[in-house]
């Protein structure tokens, strides 16, 4: 079930699904440590003898955030009981709690005494094994906790505390766990449970007719009872409403502090704008690791998932996020980068949040049987090409000199040495899809890019000798382009090319693919080049979803999350980054105003295909539209930023 609400802070991310249920905890790092593992922790409400979980089809529920700001806005209402709720959810911008305003409505003319029950499914360390849950009468909490990690709950309705808890046993022989004795409206009392646990309780008020309460519902989170205890403390002393209250406040202002040009764009637009930044600001880890994706439902299908940093993901991301005005969220992705490069003056294929190198598929020994890189090399690149995006925009030449001895110089040393010196292009590698390996011409393009900014950063620091070298080998890459991955018969340019590496023979990949929009996106030819005009239109042309919901496919017949093999008309699924890469050239290349706003339907497509939170997926069903993979997927909002600020740009330029 895609997460359809996030909220975080850089050193935790909490998910939540669209029954408002908890589905994801991750600390001390966004995206490791999920003590969760998307399990559902459910909400009750008992009234007038009848109980029921959010999850049931009674209740109709729409999910949305308080405009411009991380805090959730989100009604269900049981016409059946009588009750209307608004749920309002944060996590904290520097403490690790996260806290839920309910907002309760007894939507009838009589009195009601009402039962909120919080359910708690945590496998701490993702592991089930060996948890304790317990209540702990000194803050008339419950508490989670293994080893280093402590999770304490809380609740308030009105002024009333817990009246009722328990704690026991779950998934573990018979035992379905203890929101299964809430759904008679009363629990029986178990002080602590150790193993594979679960714990509930409740918390009550009678509420007038047609009257409105609030309840509170927090989590704080440490590495021990003292640290949990003082952020309890810290919720109380304040109180748990003015805590929300500032919590809101802090985010719409920090979703504000860049000031946008007037234009044409509607409010729609605008809000999914400044929703992107915030959910990318939650995929962010405060060590500058930028996420790709957290939603562990994608485990059901490979048993891996998306919690990782792909360097390339993370450069465009990182760019694009400093385009918009947000350079110092970034500023670490780059410290980080120069931390794990390896002495070769490479980077792998992905790293875990706490920089250890992430599971990979790509071998070590080629089919030849002897010995290859295991790496993509447009990660390495595109981190060199964001970095000087990143100097442009800030102009922090004391930043841009820390990295230059231990990011660029290496990155850009490896990246003249790893090419194939009879086609002046890379050596073969693996694509940015992670599905096959050749001469591919998005990395070509990155490889152009890292070395033109490698070569803008020498000039910089006055190092003219290197910065020659380095635009030398940005030419010869170019020059390989050129001769190699243009085709004049099908006049437009190829995915790639595949080098045999015994007998030198080369075939040619004709498969059109909406990654070749890099060759104008990194600077190696002009959007309105006649040979990039060629090969975009054949894009639109042949990758375009020919059904009612339209977009962009990655390339011909992709096969991940395939739905029909109908391809003509639907060559693939429609990405959210790959119909905004064709926008991006769209509006790169309007000659004048009017032309430029016949091109905003691609940002009104996207915004479209939004979940009403404003989450963006990383693709969706070619004929009902619904998400499918990931979501939230931080490319999808980095790029949707990306391209808006690219349309506000030429807006500006062509008024």
């Amino acid at each position: 079930m895609p997460r359809e609400l996030v909220a975080g802070n850089g050193k935790i991310l909490v998910n939540i699904d669209r029954h408002l249920q908890i589905r994801d905890i991750y600390y001390p790092f966004v995206g490791q440590q999920n003590h969760v593992q998307g399990h559902a922790n459910r909400v009750g409400i008992w009234s007038d003898g009848q109980f029921s979980w959010l999850s049931s089809e009674s209740w109709s529920i729409h999910n949305d955030y308080h405009k411009d700001s991380l805090v959730t806005c989100c009604t269900a209402e049981n016409k059946q009981m009588g009750l209307r709720l608004v749920f309002e959810d944060g996590v904290h911008q520097r403490e690790n709690i996260f806290i839920r305003r309910i907002k309760v409505t007894n939507t009838t003319p009589h009195e009601k005494k009402i039962r909120l029950f919080f359910h708690q499914d945590l496998n701490i360390y993702e592991t089930e094994v060996g948890d304790t849950a317990y209540f702990a009468p000194d803050s008339k909490s419950i508490v989670h906790y293994k080893k280093n990690r402590y999770f304490l709950f809380n609740a308030l309705f009105v002024n009333n505390s817990i009246s009722q808890y328990t704690t026991g046993i779950k998934r573990f022989q018979s035992a379905e766990g203890t929101w299964k004795d809430a759904e008679d409206g009363s629990l029986h009392i178990n002080p602590i449970a150790q193993g594979s646990v679960d714990s509930t309780f409740a918390v009550e008020h009678t509420v007038g007719g047609e009257q409105t309460v609030e309840a509170f519902y927090w989590m704080t989170i440490g590495r021990n009872r003292e640290e949990v205890d003082s952020l309890n403390d810290y919720v109380q002393e304040i109180g748990p409403s003015l805590t929300i209250d500032k919590i809101l406040i802090y985010w719409r202002r920090w979703a504000n502090k860049s000031h946008l040009p007037q234009t044409d764009l509607s409010d729609e637009i605008l809000s999914l704008y400044k929703r992107s930044l915030l959910v990318v600001r939650t995929q962010t880890n405060e060590n500058g690791y930028i996420m790709a994706a957290n939603d562990s439902d994608i485990q059901q299908y490979n048993r891996d998932h998306y919690s990782y940093m792909w360097p390339r993901d993370g450069a465009l991301v990182a760019a694009a996020i400093a385009k918009s005005g947000y350079q110092g969220m970034v500023k670490n992705f780059y410290r980080r980068c120069s931390d794990v490069l390896t002495k070769e003056g490479y980077l792998h294929h992905k790293y875990n949040p706490d920089g250890s190198i992430g599971s990979s598929w790509h071998p070590n020994v080629g089919k030849n049987g002897k010995e290859q890189l295991p790496i993509q090399e447009d990660e390495t690149a595109l981190v060199l090409w964001a970095f000087w995006e990143h100097y442009q925009e800030t102009g922090d030449i004391e930043f841009a000199q820390s990295l230059y001895r231990s990011l660029v110089r290496p990155g850009a040393r490896f990246l003249l040495g790893f090419m194939d010196d009879e086609l002046d292009l890379p050596s073969p590698s693996y694509d940015l899809w992670e599905e096959r390996r050749g001469i591919f011409s998005f990395t070509c393009a990155g490889v152009y890019g890292g070395l033109m900014a490698a070569h803008n950063f020498a000039l910089l620091f006055g190092e003219d000798d290197r910065a020659a070298r380095y635009k030398t080998g940005a030419e010869r890459v170019k020059k390989g382009i050129e001769t190699h991955l243009y085709d004049e018969d099908a006049g437009r340019f190829l995915r790639g090319i595949y080098l045999d590496e015994e007998t030198r023979e080369v075939k040619k990949d004709f498969t059109i693919e909406s990654s070749i929009y890099g060759l104008f996106a990194f600077g190696v030819f002009s959007p309105d080049d006649p040979r990039i005009c060629s090969t975009m239109e054949a894009i639109e042309r042949e990758l375009y979803i020919k059904t009612d919901v339209g977009g962009v496919a990655r390339y011909f017949n992709d096969y991940y999350f395939q739905q029909t093999h109908e391809v003509e008309r639907v060559p693939g699924n429609p990405w959210i980054i790959c119909t905004l890469w064709l926008a991006k050239w769209k509006i790169y290349t309007a000659k004048s105003l009017s032309e430029l706003q016949e091109h905003k339907h691609y940002l009104d497509w996207v915004a479209n295909h939004a979940f009403t939170s404003g989450v963006l997926p990383e693709q969706l069903h070619p004929f009902t539209g619904d998400p499918l993979s990931v979501a939230p997927l931080t490319w999808s909002h980095a790029t949707f930023a990306d391209v808006v600020v690219d349309y506000i740009k030429a807006y500006e330029r062509l008024q």
